[in-house]
């Protein structure tokens, strides 16, 4: 147990975002003076505020530090109290308190302090729904995503294994041995779903070539002898090996639904080519194993895209030789480092990264399992930690705080207008264009905050030479650089969807990602983007589930139960002229929330699965009640 403990309250003001009211309680058994309380919330202190009790000495983002009354000494057993109005957004949700707290005491230590959850004075906390009905099923067969067309006969005694028949080839059985070892990653306690040789009481799998068969789609047909599957690349073969894998648990998982087919056939293919899943690792950091093991998960969804958001204001997170100062300061938080603590972190430092060789190691594993990774560096704006790490960055005759980003952060974009930068960023491109094959490179271009850059003397000048005006078409003349930076590099840009403004960049080989609405992607599409939809208001993972204060999670897109990612459908609302601009669709998971692993499964399951299942099936053979039945029975992290 920890010697301090801080608890915190919020009630409503009529015409403000509120007022917070903090007790700090000494459970030590020394008395306590000469310190200052830092803490870290989503719920932010405004620049007009008023605090009683206490003064606020320092606020970079959502890190908050406080000193007490002169002369304040608590007793072992004594509290102190002290409220903040004027806040720069108001909590809806149990999780927007504290996420981390530490005391700093008259000898410079830190020390750690335990907190609870935020609670709601004056206000009605709302009920929680369930969130997953048990469902039911028409067809006794577990497959998510559900195929295109399917018409089987089930059996009541699974097989024992299934394994490869007798003449299949070596790229057959190492595509076996493949699905074989990503289920016994997922489901150690399980049964093996595959072997390699016969088994008695198992059935064999033939697997044939089939020219017809489109790409990365699959045929199944069960016979009473064997079962066939028909493909005419590696991809569909793999997707067919996973609907295997998918029958044979769900009939072991749970016998009185789920069986295991006799007869019939499969005919499936994805509906979209992109079918992604974004991971925030700067806010949050996440050891190899669990990348691989969500994308391990990624592939038993049958999704193929994995978008990796290494870099942020938090944290730089992707080792550069050329510039090893990303990592050795841009990757850490502490309170006695360059980078301030932010979500989560406390009395001790953080940090985090992953070297080049934990990159190889990821898009190989990815690669295994036909999951493309799209990293991305995030550029010009959330780069903090870039500019903390790399002061030479900065413009030194701008002026400091002259705009902050909608997280609080000041001056943390790249300035266009210093050539610097584009050195710094073609080193970076040089090596992680080396890391990752897949042809898009994304670099982020979102929320660079209105004004930025217009104190600065360099940026004013580029402005006048290259007849400029304002942020966003300075942001526009940049990314049409970093555009021909990639071009030469062998990639395409890949962005959110800000790129588009202040003229934006050549439409072809960009790829824009619609977050802020589903309205943004349909305009990006009216104005010749490809684009892919991920709007914050169905697939963003970081959303709460429900209204009711006590549901974890953000709130700026409202609330988003399973059942509404599961419905969503982004194709619906385009004018059919356009559709062909859609590639696809993919979650997101921003990591503000994410302080434990309960959380992140939590709010990531099953709307993960919800997401790929709407980017695989069509429409009309989507069904809720059979999802909800299915899904309890997938994998989480």
């Amino acid at each position: 147990m920890a010697d301090y403990h801080l608890e915190a309250s919020w009630s409503p003001v009529e015409g403000s975002f509120g007022r917070f009211t903090f007790t700090l309680f000494n459970l030590s058994d020394e008395p306590l003076s000469g310190f200052t309380l830092a803490y870290t919330s989503l719920t932010r202190v405004a620049d007009e505020h008023a605090v009683e009790g206490a003064v606020l000495k320092r606020r970079v983002a959502n890190f908050h530090e406080y000193s007490p009354p002169d002369g304040l000494t608590l007793k072992p057993g004594d509290s102190w109290q002290f409220t903040v109005e004027g806040l720069a957004n108001g909590p809806k949700h149990v999780t927007a308190g504290i996420k981390s707290a530490y005391l700093t005491l008259a000898d410079g230590r830190h020390v750690p302090v335990s907190f609870g959850d935020l609670m709601l004075d004056g206000a009605e906390r709302g009920e929680l729904p369930e969130l997953l009905p048990r469902g039911e099923v028409t067809e006794p067969f577990s497959l998510l995503p559900w195929p295109l067309s399917l018409s089987m006969r089930p059996n009541d005694v699974p097989p024992v294994a299934l394994y490869p028949a007798a003449g299949s080839r070596a790229e057959d059985i190492k595509a076996v041995a493949k699905v074989l070892a990503l289920c016994q990653r997922l489901f150690p306690a399980d049964n093996v779903t595959f072997t390699l040789q016969p088994v008695q009481g198992g059935r064999p799998v033939r697997f044939e070539t089939e020219s017809s068969i489109m790409p990365a789609a699959y045929e199944l047909r069960f016979t009473a002898q064997e079962i066939i599957l028909a493909t005419d690349d590696a991809v569909g073969r793999f997707y067919g090996l996973i609907s295997l894998a998918q029958l044979l648990h769900g009939a072991r998982r749970d016998a009185e639904i789920f069986q295991f087919p006799v007869f019939g056939d499969i005919a499936d293919q994805p509906r979209y080519e992109w079918r992604g899943c974004h991971l925030d690792v700067s806010r949050q950091f996440y050891p190899v194993e669990d990348i691989e093991r969500l994308i391990d998960i990624l592939a038993w969804n049958k999704l193929n895209i994995f978008h990796w958001h290494l870099t942020d204001d938090e944290a730089w997170r992707l080792e550069i030789k050329a510039y090893p100062e990303l990592t050795e300061i841009g990757a850490k938080r502490g309170p006695d480092e360059v980078l301030v603590p932010q979500l989560g972190d406390g009395a001790e430092p953080r940090s985090g990264y992953y070297t080049q060789d934990d990159a190889r190691r990821i898009v190989a594993h990815a690669a295994a399992l036909h999951v493309d990774v799209v990293p991305e560096i995030d550029v010009p704006g959330h780069s903090a930690a870039a500019l903390l790490s790399l002061p030479k960055l900065i413009d030194g005759q701008e002026a400091p705080d002259s705009y902050r980003s909608v997280q609080g952060y000041p001056n943390n974009a790249l300035n266009p207008a210093i050539e610097f930068t584009y050195e710094f960023l073609g080193k970076v491109f040089d090596e992680v264009a080396a890391l990752f094959p897949f042809d898009y490179l994304h670099i982020g271009g979102d929320e660079v905050p209105h004004g930025s850059w217009l104190a600065s003397p360099a940026c004013k000048a580029l402005m006048e030479k290259e007849k400029l005006a304002g942020t966003a078409e300075l942001q526009s003349h940049f990314m049409r650089r970093i555009k021909a930076m990639l071009a030469e590099r062998g990639k395409k840009l890949a962005g959110w969807n800000e790129v588009s403004h202040g003229g934006g960049v050549d439409r072809d080989g960009t790829l824009l990602m619609a977050w802020e609405k589903p309205e943004v992607g349909i305009e990006l599409a009216g104005e010749g983007y490809d684009i892919v939809m991920t709007p914050g208001q169905a697939y963003y993972l970081d959303m709460a589930q429900a209204e009711g204060w006590g549901e974890p999670g953000a709130s700026w897109a409202g609330f988003t139960p399973p059942e509404k990612t599961y419905a969503y459908e982004a194709e619906g609302e385009f004018p059919g002229e356009l559709r062909e601009r859609m590639r696809g669709i993919q979650a997101c998971i921003w990591g503000e929330n994410f302080v434990s692993r309960a959380y992140f499964n939590r709010l990531v399951f099953p709307r993960l699965s919800a997401v790929a299942e709407a980017a695989w099936t069509p429409t009309l053979r989507k069904d809720w009640l059979r999802f909800a039945a299915i899904v309890r029975m997938w994998p989480t992290l």
